[in-house]
């Protein structure tokens, strides 16, 4: 058999990425890091801005070696970045639900029935069609003079849908997975003065079966890409819990590190909201515990966040916290000792002009928008948003479930000759969702979201994905995540399509969710069963014109 291609692979969803970890401030000073001010720290230089770019039909189009350095790529033409190709003039958008726009058949593979109205479609994971446009970035880099011989990390947000790296006509890594930090350490690879950085991104990989959400399909590198000046010795990450006192009158902070290469001293300083000192600890083992009295604890109604800063000998970094606790009792959730309910919202990242890319004005006019109209919650449909949007989150108080990206709602119409709901259902786990060959990418999709977005305190939810069904693949992200962390309730919708061929593990999961129920269900399942709290993670689909049907609910 022919070896896969790493985009036409399923177990291959990377080569030589950084573990995923907690994003990382990483700047010179305790004070420069109390401003906690985005991007202001010397230790991070920005790659955004204007890129070389040319747009390859396909991956086998590719111009030959224009990753090398003396490569002239004088004639390209510039994009933004981040932005979508799609929106500054390359190719064009794709919407569509759930039909894959991708894939190709042959006498190995199979053809779907994918819906009522269009007839056939191919569908063949992890293979991807031909037609598979392929963007090719170049820049130019000068690192400051202060960094020379020091540790350097390539930071990549969010690239759709899987791209390789090179700095220097050398290869760096490949990385998949596209609403999710990928990075790169490029030490060996820099050198004093100016540097050559190529990306070759692709439209179409395996992953592509994973991100099936109801969308417009763009590509790019769309988010924040930037270098990170890292001590050799130092916190290569953390994970912070602060919960309250049984009463709800005290808290308490524990912190547990993760070193780059061997334990190194840090002292942590906790500060209230007026910047006074709280408590201050020195790690031991590589752990600190802090006591909180008469603490202010976090909710969406008064989102009270203290600070706290670590301190090593080469860098210092700063967080957020808020002490807030989540826990369900009989068939109720509550916050902090209260009963909750979550007036939310599920929010894409899109719009018509900038497409994926969404800056802080735009996310601030959606957040002060939800604010206005009493929402409470955001459920990260169908993928975790970037970064510092949940600093924002947790400053201005919102409830959020965060979403890993995945979402393979298009094998639902497998194989389907008879169209009811039903068959439909049983079939519709058997291509990816129970199928073991998945497990590996499924599990790091969740791992990426928790890892990344572990310490955020208005994330109470974990959310394994949307629309996919439900087999293997999920019961094992849920058992990880359930041992990972057991300050958050979790959250699968697509639990509820499974086939008939074995019985399901459903331990792991806190919540019942249902998307556009009939009243009759609800009633139905709060009478007959009712064990686990209800929640309506979608009941409203805007599209187009609005979603005039509130009016009659």
């Amino acid at each position: 058999m022919k070896e896969r291609l790493d985009w036409e692979n399923q177990r291959v969803t990377q080569k030589n990425r950084e573990p995923m970890h907690s994003p990382w401030g990483a700047w010179e000073s305790a004070e420069e890091a109390a401003k906690g001010e985005r991007g202001s720290s010397g230790n991070v230089l920005s790659l955004d801005g204007t890129w070389k770019f040319h747009l390859a039909a396909g991956p086998d189009c590719v111009p030959e070696e224009f990753y090398k350095e003396e490569y002239d790529v004088s004639a390209w033409d510039n994009i933004k970045v981040p932005g979508n190709w799609e929106t500054q003039g390359y190719s064009y958008p794709v919407y569509t639900n759930y039909v894959y726009p991708m894939g190709r058949a042959d006498e190995e593979r199979y053809t779907i029935c994918a819906s009522r109205k269009t007839g056939k479609r191919e569908m063949n994971p992890p293979f991807v069609t031909g037609d598979n446009p392929t963007g090719c970035y170049v820049t130019e880099a000068e690192l400051p003079a202060a960094w020379d011989g020091k540790s350097i990390y390539l930071n990549f947000e969010g690239v759709d849908s899987c791209f390789y790296v090179w700095l220097n006509g050398t290869f760096v890594g490949y990385s998949q997975v596209s609403h999710s930090t990928s990075e790169f350490d490029v030490t060996p690879y820099l050198k004093d003065g100016e540097n050559t950085l190529a990306v070759l991104v692709l439209k179409w990989c395996d992953g592509s079966y994973l991100e099936d959400q109801d969308k417009f399909r763009m590509s790019g590198i769309f988010r924040d890409v930037y270098l990170l000046l890292r001590p050799e010795q130092g916190i290569f990450d953390y994970f912070l819990k602060a919960v309250p006192s049984k009463d709800y009158k005290d808290g308490t902070i524990d912190v547990e590190f993760k070193f780059m290469d061997g334990e190194v001293p840090v002292n942590c300083r906790l500060l209230d909201a007026c910047g006074n000192l709280v408590a201050e600890q020195k790690a031991v083992d590589g752990k600190v515990h802090m006591e909180v009295k008469d603490a202010h604890l976090w909710n969406a109604e008064e989102p009270y966040l203290y600070t706290i800063i670590y301190e090593t000998e080469h860098e210092v970094n700063t967080d957020h916290v808020g002490i807030r606790e989540i826990h369900i009792e009989g068939n109720v959730v509550y916050l902090n000792g209260q009963k909750i309910k979550f007036h939310g919202v599920n929010r894409h990242d899109s719009d018509p002009v900038t497409g994926f890319t969404i800056s802080q004005e735009q996310i601030m006019k959606d957040l002060v928008l939800m604010k206005e109209h009493n929402v409470n919650a955001i459920r990260t449909s169908h993928y975790p948003n970037a970064p510092h949007f949940y600093e924002l989150y947790d400053a201005m108080g919102f409830y959020v479930i965060d979403e890993a990206d995945n979402e393979s709602h298009g094998t639902s119409m497998r194989y389907i000759e008879s169209m009811d709901w039903e068959t439909i259902r049983k079939l519709w786990n058997e291509m990816i969702a129970d199928n073991p060959d998945y497990t590996e990418s499924t599990v790091d999709r969740t791992q990426r979201c928790v890892e990344r977005d572990k310490n955020r305190p208005s994330v109470v939810i974990w959310s394994m994905g949307n629309e996919c069904a439900y087999g293997c693949t999920f019961e094992a992200a849920l058992e990880w995540t359930k041992k990972f962390d057991d300050t958050r309730l979790t959250h699968f919708e697509s639990a509820l399509h499974v086939s008939d061929k074995r019985k399901y593990n459903f331990d792991n999961i806190d919540l019942f969710s249902r998307m556009y129920p009939s009243l009759e269900e609800i009633h139905e399942y709060v009478n007959e069963d009712g064990r686990k709290p209800f929640v309506m993670c979608e009941f409203c689909h805007a599209m187009g014109n609005g979603q005039g049907d509130l009016e009659d609910n």
